[in-house]
């Protein structure tokens, strides 16, 4: 059985976070259409939420600091993203767009990618299509076909509305079925960590 790498990016900023859930309801999903697939799983959880101070930093100095580093790795190591913002003022969450700004623009590449967004009202739930969309689409990352929004009234009474639910699976299914048609990703090689190379010849360029 392989095992494939789920990372799961939550722009939310709130602790319960509606954002948090959707993600949650979306990777167990996911898990479960993989292993359908005979696939096993691994999750790694990017909560931006706490990076927030770190991609300030990383946009003014150019670098991302260590932990920041590993966020990044994390996302652009795995085998497929789940990605969930917020919805401020019609658009992506400040937050969720400055971690993807961070990136190189060729680290998503041909990445599959199932995208949610959360707000109160039902009345934004094309932002995925006219903003969250097209920036996977300039990072040339692949979307599936089915986003997911959900809307406060979708979470009424602890359960999940049925209509959500639905779509939740079919979302899950279609990032399986990318995911588990690719060759497996690995984390980008830390040049540092070369076991072999000495810092002497690594100045000289050998």
């Amino acid at each position: 059985m392989t095992t494939r790498t789920l990372a799961v990016l939550s722009a939310g900023l709130s602790v319960p976070s509606s954002t948090r859930l959707l993600a949650d309801r979306l990777t167990t999903a996911t898990v479960a259409a993989l292993q359908a697939r005979g696939e096993d799983a691994t999750v790694e959880v990017v909560e931006l939420r706490a990076h927030a101070h770190d991609l300030a930093d990383a946009l003014v100095t150019g670098f991302p600091n260590a932990a920041l580093r590993t966020a990044v790795d994390t996302v652009v190591g795995a085998d497929g993203l789940i990605a969930v913002t917020p919805v401020f003022s019609a658009s992506y969450s400040g937050l969720f767009k400055t971690f993807f700004d961070v990136l190189d623009n060729d680290a998503l590449t041909g990445k599959p990618v199932l995208m949610g967004a959360t707000a109160g009202s039902p009345r934004h739930s094309l932002v995925l299509e006219h903003a969250v969309r097209p920036l996977f689409s300039y990072l040339r990352a692949v979307t599936v076909p089915t986003a997911v929004f959900a809307a406060a009234d979708d979470w009424a009474g602890g359960g999940v509305d049925q209509t959500l639910a639905s779509r939740i699976e079919r979302a899950a299914g279609e990032l399986a079925g990318l995911v588990a048609g690719q060759p497996v990703s690995s984390r980008p090689a830390d040049p540092f960590a070369d076991p072999t190379t000495s810092f002497e010849d690594l100045l000289r360029g050998q």
